[in-house]
């Protein structure tokens, strides 16, 4: 498998292998989902860019992470060559949310406007899980930096998904720190 860090059209990122876990090619894996017990039940992932999945022999939830076993990995310098890949599955196997949440690769791309004067902020490049409370919309901007919206009820008014709009409310001073 490629170093390639990327996940195949028509799937979701589910989590990212962080590092080896012991020497028999555990991989230890940070969910980048609300549900890292549905990643502990699957039986097969799709590991970076691979066409193709691979079967899950072992996974369990140790602290913040999964430890996940794969066919094919045996030992410790063959999970150590995975680190930083992404680990994705089907977006159709993916159970549907409530009214009123979203999955992040709904979010990500989406056009970002202040509430109150409509002024255009920037885009979703990503989610951040920030392992606080809340997670952080991270705003692309160029040639600013980033803006980081905290993901937070009270100030996200609007989203969306099929407009490509999310409207929020920026604490003030956020952009100054920024």
């Amino acid at each position: 498998m490629s170093n390639v860090r990327v996940i195949p059209n028509g799937h979701t990122q589910v989590g990212e292998i962080v590092a080896a876990h012991g020497v028999d090619g555990t991989l230890k894996v940070r969910p980048t989902t609300d549900f890292p017990e549905r990643l502990v039940k699957r039986r097969e992932i799709w590991v970076g860019g691979s066409p193709h999945p691979s079967r899950v022999t072992h996974a369990q939830m140790h602290i913040n992470v999964v430890l996940l076993r794969i066919d094919g990995v045996t030992n410790r310098d063959q999970a150590e060559r995975l680190r930083g890949e992404r680990l994705s599955v089907p977006t159709k196997s993916l159970p549907s949310l409530p009214d009123g949440e979203y999955y992040w690769y709904q979010l990500v791309g989406l056009e970002v406007y202040e509430w109150e004067t409509g002024r255009f902020l920037g885009t979703i490049g990503q989610v951040i899980r920030s392992g606080g409370h809340h997670d952080l919309f991270e705003v692309d901007r160029a040639p600013l930096k980033p803006l980081l919206i905290p993901a937070l009820k009270h100030l996200v008014q609007v989203v969306d998904v099929e407009g490509r709009r999310m409207e929020v409310i920026l604490p003030p001073g956020l952009e100054d720190i920024t």
